[in-house]
């Protein structure tokens, strides 16, 4: 089950700034949300023992897209710590 409060190790230092950052905006709530998520799944997918093979060009997916919501959330971060 996933722990929606457990802070992700990458913006473990940030995480003041991330909640706050939630709080005034729903945009970038739903952007670290999705990241969350697609963070949890990949690491399902990656540390699963089944014997279901699973594409790896699924998985290279995965992490092509949480690479790009890392990217935006740094950018937020970058960018809220400039103002």
């Amino acid at each position: 089950m996933k722990n929606s409060n457990r802070p992700y190790r990458k913006f473990l230092p940030q995480q003041k700034k991330i909640e706050e950052l939630e709080k005034s905006s729903s945009r970038f709530k739903r952007i670290y949300s999705e990241y969350e998520t697609m963070s949890d799944e990949l690491w399902d997918l990656e540390s699963s023992e089944t014997t279901e093979s699973i594409p790896d060009d699924f998985i290279n997916a995965i992490k092509l897209q949480t690479t790009y919501l890392e990217d935006e959330i740094e950018d937020w971060l970058i960018e809220d710590k400039d103002q």
